[in-house]
């Protein structure tokens, strides 16, 4: 019943993580071939990568108050306003994650990775600050622990971590 049981030799099924990253290699591709002009994967920087990660806020589902919201700051606000939908923080820095292995995995050199880049670095670094200040809830970086839940833990954190 398993989906890498078949019988004509095809490869096993992808991992979730796998298919994400296969996934989103293919969207980052597609959005480079739909610049005007296209913009080919060896002339890919730092600059695309920031575009792309602003033209997916289109399809946020985090709401983000502004600075002049009445909400902003509440961590959990009583009524709907108009501020924006955004791309949450945590899904843009896992995001990167996989786009930064994919293109090493793509033959891409890794001193030359725009997903690497320290400009996405403090773009992520200014996303996760700003929804948090309009959240009102400070980012506190979490501890490693290696006590409860490693199972747990191994599986909602498919993010690499730039320090």
């Amino acid at each position: 019943m398993s989906e890498g049981s078949s019988s004509s030799g095809a490869t096993p099924a992808l991992s979730r993580y796998e298919s994400q990253k296969r996934r989103d290699w293919n969207t980052f591709g597609q959005y480079l071939k739909n610049q005007r002009p296209p913009v080919a994967l060896s002339q890919c920087n730092c600059g695309h990568v920031l575009e792309f990660l602003r033209y997916l806020d289109q399809f946020g589902k985090t709401k983000v108050h502004v600075e002049g919201c009445m909400f902003y700051g509440q961590p959990e606000p009583p009524a709907p306003c108009t501020c924006p939908l955004r791309q949450a923080w945590g899904s843009l820095d896992a995001l990167i994650g996989r786009l930064r292995a994919a293109y090493e995995e793509n033959g891409g050199s890794p001193e030359t990775n725009p997903f690497a880049s320290g400009a996405i670095r403090v773009y992520l670094r200014e996303v996760r600050e700003c929804q948090a200040k309009a959240r009102g809830i400070p980012y506190k970086k979490k501890k490693k622990t290696a006590s409860k839940g490693n199972e747990e833990s191994s599986s909602t954190s498919s993010t690499i971590h730039f320090s």
